[in-house]
């Protein structure tokens, strides 16, 4: 990048002062960087809230009661352990504690609260962390409408099976999650998988010393509803009804599945009890004990608030990632459903026997070639030009190079052959000075480390046969695709690039004319003022100005010409980089044709909101898939997680098969697809990331230097194969890359 070196005007390194620190982290680095680890933090938060990490579900089995003091084993439903002599108490006759486990649930809880309030009733909740901290509004309900709050751990696990610290890490996390709902501490604790005080045993007994030790009061209960089991509406009410008159502890639950029969007993339970003169209260008042609420302030209660807060980000963060998820999943679908049918189309149109784009365009091109360091690429480009079958002139554009490409070129000595020399000023510059020394009115665009094929320009220009037609799209191969990055390059450049060309040439919106292989009329470009250097895509820039136009852009398959890719991660960030900050600026240069009349009206509201969707928002919500593969892999469920993911796998690998069969290339190279789309994906849409940030706070973005190797040959050289070996690269130097 440009690091440790900046850019002067001409676009040339300039090295950074001497004894000043040389590294430092760029915004548009760190924000791409905080963002994906604070989603990263979200995603955990959100598993942890929901006991898909952390959680134990293991309920032991009964065990002896030696350890367990008679007195607790025929005493009442709460165990005061906290001064090491444990004692029991029950609830006064005629008073009624209703107890409500799991929750807080956003359909029950409310409805039994409903309830409660509607017959003047209170009772404890005993809550679980994880539920108060995705619904803290219900805990706050409960306290206000005086109703007495209890731990019932954060996850919901068996204590016996636990250590101490997790023992205390459950209760401490489930005070958190109350003092931020509601701004409390409770002294209330009721075990999961509880029952009465004569099922305590020799694994469940120490749990409840060591939970006195730190200062709560354990909550069994004398009366199961057992409306877990959902028995029917009678059967509860006639399990939670005390017997003559006395007084209870009644367990049912506010949470865990089904509740509608619960809430069904309470309408009439509440009243048929009331009736009988029982009274409904909290479980410190039906003791006649101060209350189990302590309020929370100062750092514990914004500690408090913080993690609440927190969790209703990553709740809502979640909700969008599975609406993105869903759109994506359509749009990828849609995409590859479309390209499937206007590829076929495309190709049944283009390859009829009597198809044909006009009259035959024999008459005299000019190719244009800008050049800035290509000493390791230039004499194989210009040499595969001068076997062209069809007659052209050459005009190598020198863009101040300072490795001597010019001279290299004119040593050459090849007939048809002309270097224009200019001071750096970069590749727009270049290209339109090339335009006013041209002799033709069509002329062809190329890359200095490009290799043309001898048909290669003749096909290029045919479609010039139609006086409609503005430019013409050719068709860029990888020719360095030996290596694990180039093979990937290879895969993008044939499904990605060609396939998506021939859909866009059915649609009449074809984003860009590529740099390494297009043709346009001298007429056509004239018009639009020649080649912008407006944006860092001025390819997509000039496409896009054709279109508005009036101008038809489409595409010749059998145009092909071997580029050198980027053969490291580095280099490909940075082509990447432009490529994409480059096409935000075209379309957003573009934007007022959405509302314009006439064919900039129809490439406005067709094109461009077909290019941003495909090229601009959907690669950003692609890695969804990636990233909720690995929550499933994480936090299940599994099965279906990389069932779905395989399952667009296949369908990404059916499209770039037919791709393939339509360029006619090996399969083979498919075989890393299946590490492009966990690999290579993400890279790409960390570039893209980083391009929105660039764009949304302002940034600038210079050309970047690029190393290249002199890869690729020109075909028919002395392999007598098509170029992917590497060529002679000796010398070769850092270049910027016209590409």
């Amino acid at each position: 990048m440009n690091s440790p070196a900046t850019r002067g005007r001409n676009g040339r390194s300039r090295r950074a002062p001497r004894g000043r620190s040389r590294f430092r982290l760029p915004m548009r680095y760190l924000l791409p960087t905080t963002f994906l680890v604070a989603l990263l933090a979200m995603l955990m938060l959100r598993g942890y809230v929901h006991s898909e990490i952390l959680a134990d579900h293991r309920v032991r089995d009964a065990d002896y009661n030696t350890r367990v003091p008679k007195d607790v084993r025929s005493g009442g439903p709460v165990i005061d352990a906290r001064s090491g002599d444990a004692t029991t108490l029950r609830i006064p006759d005629r008073r009624i504690v209703l107890t409500f486990d799991d929750g807080p649930d956003p359909v029950w809880t409310p409805k039994v609260l409903d309830k409660l309030k509607e017959y003047d009733a209170h009772g404890v909740f005993f809550v679980t962390g994880n539920m108060a901290a995705r619904y803290p509004d219900l805990v706050e309900r409960m306290v206000a409408e005086g109703h007495e709050i209890g731990l019932h751990t954060f996850n919901h696990p068996d204590l016996s099976y636990q250590s101490t610290g997790r023992i205390d890490w459950e209760l401490s996390q489930n005070q958190l999650a109350l003092a931020g709902a509601a701004g409390i501490r409770t002294s209330l604790f009721r075990p999961p998988y509880s029952s009465f005080s004569y099922a305590m045993d020799n694994k469940s007994w120490p749990v409840t010393e060591y939970i006195g030790s730190r200062g709560y009061l354990t909550v069994v209960n004398d009366t199961d509803s057992e409306d877990w089991k959902r028995p029917g509406v009678r059967a509860i009410v006639e399990r939670a009804t005390p017997k003559d008159g006395k007084g209870a502890i009644i367990l049912m639950h506010d949470s865990g599945g089904d509740r509608s029969q619960t809430v069904a007993a309470l309408d009439t339970l509440l009243p048929d009890l009331a009736e009988r003169g029982y009274t409904f209260t909290r479980l410190t008042t039906a003791l006649d004990a101060p209350s189990a609420h302590t309020p929370v302030t100062g750092f514990a209660l914004w500690k408090g608030r913080a993690f609440v807060s927190a969790v209703a980000v990553s709740e809502r963060i979640t909700g969008v990632l599975v609406v993105g998820l869903a759109v994506i999943g359509v749009l990828v679908l849609a995409r590859f459903g479309l390209m499937l049918l206007l590829s076929f189309l495309h190709a049944r149109k283009v390859r009829r026997r009597n198809f044909g784009w006009g009259p035959p365009v024999t008459r005299p091109v000019s190719v244009l070639v800008p050049a800035y360091n290509e000493s390791a690429c230039i004499e194989a480009t210009v040499r595969s030009l001068a076997a062209s079958e069809h007659p052209i002139e050459i005009i190598v554009i020198d863009d101040g190079s300072t490795d001597g490409t010019a001279d290299l070129v004119e040593a050459m000595r090849l007939p048809r052959v002309r270097v224009v020399r200019q001071r750096n000023a970069g590749k727009p510059a270049a290209l339109n000075n090339g335009i006013r020394h041209a002799r033709y009115d069509i002329v062809v665009m190329m890359d200095g480390d490009t290799v043309f094929e001898p048909a290669t320009v003749r096909e290029l220009v045919q479609p010039f046969g139609d006086p409609r037609v503005g430019a013409v799209a050719g068709n860029a191969k990888v020719g360095n695709r030996d290596s694990l990055i180039g093979a990937w390059q290879h895969i993008e450049y044939v499904m990605g690039f060609n396939l998506d060309r021939r859909m866009y040439d059915v649609l009449g919106c074809m984003p860009t004319i590529p740099g390494a292989v297009g043709a346009f009329r001298r007429e056509a470009l004239d018009r639009v003022g020649g080649m912008s250097e407006d944006t860092l895509a001025e390819d997509t820039d000039v496409t896009m100005a054709l279109h508005r136009d009036g101008w038809r852009v489409v595409y010749a398959e059998n145009a092909r010409a071997w580029t050198e890719a980027p053969e490291s991660v580095q280099q490909l960030w940075s082509q990447r980089y432009r490529w994409s900050y480059g096409t935000m600026q075209a379309i957003w240069k573009h934007r007022r044709a959405v509302i314009e009349r006439g064919p900039s009206g129809r490439f406005g509201r067709v094109g461009l909101p077909f290019v941003s969707l495909f090229m601009v928002v959907a690669p950003l919500l692609a890695p969804l898939i990636d990233v909720f593969l690995l929550y499933g892999l994480v936090f299940g469920p599994t099965g279906r997680t990389v069932a779905a993911w395989f399952g667009v796998l296949v369908v990404q690998a059916v499209c770039a098969a037919y791709a393939f069969r339509l360029d006619k290339e090996r399969m083979t190279h498919l075989i890393s697809l299946p590490l492009q789309q966990i690999l290579y994906r993400q890279l790409m849409y960390v570039v893209l990331l980083q391009s929105w940030i660039t764009a949304l706070t302002g940034g600038r973005l210079r050309w970047q230097k690029l190393r290249r190797t002199g890869a690729v040959e020109a075909p028919g050289g002395s392999s007598g194969r098509r170029p992917q070996g590497p060529g002679a690269a000796a010398g070769a130097v850092d270049r910027r890359p016209y590409v």
